[in-house]
């Protein structure tokens, strides 16, 4: 693939360092877009070209001009958050997203490929679940349900080229350990090795449909080179899920450390499972290649060189 010209919003969070990083390692040119309300400047790859701002602030929109594809990965996510702050979700994630969408319209970039969310099927019942069972419960997954339907209309008034992606349990180095309350799997492997109790919020019996972040890449890449993706929403997940209990037994026994975990009351707005259907994602040849026993040790051994 010829080099392109590449901007992210959320640069400094964990999809989008990880992107950034494996973009740029591609020869790609990539700019960078985040307010560093949650990410973190350090793991910004130093040869971006990285701007201090907010997604809603029309500041953003000259860095559009020359840009061949954009990446929107800027959200608050925390479900927690988002619970306590309907206001400010709906803010960042739908007004901020126009922003995007309105920047990327005005400067003529080819192709938008932005983040949906799986919570929009946290009221499912089929497993696994389709792009069609839209059910969405939390504050957290109405704003990207809003974002789908705006999304909508961008492309059919404004054809602007999008691909929207519903993004499951991401997981990997730079894991968004510093939330409210923290992805579990990264959770649990700080807590084990600093000989703290880990937390398990409900009865541990909660599935999650967990993706590592190499294949995640590997789709984004994809949904650069690939026309069959164009105005498409894709689950990316791995098909399979595991209870919260099963997840916190695997780390246990890759660490050979086993502590019994501290049960708390169950978070509000969380699904009860989660399990992506990826077919419309293997019909265009792409198919998860990472184990989550190998997922799980990698980072393990990031925590342990970077956290630890």
């Amino acid at each position: 693939m010829v080099d392109v010209k590449v901007l992210i919003t959320g640069i400094a969070g964990f999809i989008g360092s990880n992107l950034a990083e494996r973009l740029l390692n591609e020869g790609h040119e990539v700019v960078g877009i985040d307010n560093l309300s949650y990410g973190v400047r350090e793991q910004i790859p130093s040869n971006s070209q990285f701007h201090l701002l907010d997604i809603r602030d029309v500041a953003i929109y000259p860095l559009f001009k020359a840009i061949d594809v954009v990446f929107h990965l800027a959200a608050k996510n925390c479900i927690v958050d988002c619970q306590l702050d309907p206001v400010e979700t709906a803010d960042i994630n739908i007004t901020g997203q126009l922003h995007v969408f309105e920047a990327a319209k005005q400067a003529g970039v080819t192709k938008v490929i932005y983040a949906e969310s799986s919570a929009i099927y946290e009221g499912a019942t089929i497993f696994p679940t389709p792009q069609s069972e839209e059910k969405p419960e939390s504050f957290y997954a109405s704003s990207k349900m809003c974002g789908h339907l705006f999304a909508q209309c961008y492309r059919r008034y404004h054809k602007l080229n999008l691909t929207g992606l519903r993004y499951f349990n991401v997981y990997g180095p730079r894991q968004d350990y510093r939330r409210t309350i923290p992805p579990v799997m990264s959770a649990f492997i700080i807590s084990l090795l600093k000989d703290e109790q880990p937390v398990i919020y409900g009865n541990g019996t909660k599935q999650r449909d967990f993706i590592y972040i190499d294949d995640v890449n590997d789709f984004h890449i994809m949904c650069m080179q690939a026309s069959q993706t164009n105005g498409k929403v894709f689950n990316l997940g791995s098909g399979t899920s595991y209870s919260i209990s099963k997840i916190y037994d695997m780390i246990c026994d890759l660490l050979n450390i086993h502590k019994p975990a501290i049960y708390k009351s169950d978070l509000p707005g969380e699904a009860q499972r989660t399990c992506a259907d990826i077919s419309e994602a293997l019909k265009i040849g792409w198919k998860p290649k990472i184990d989550i026993h190998t997922g799980l040790q990698r980072m393990i051994e990031w925590i342990r060189g970077n956290v630890i």
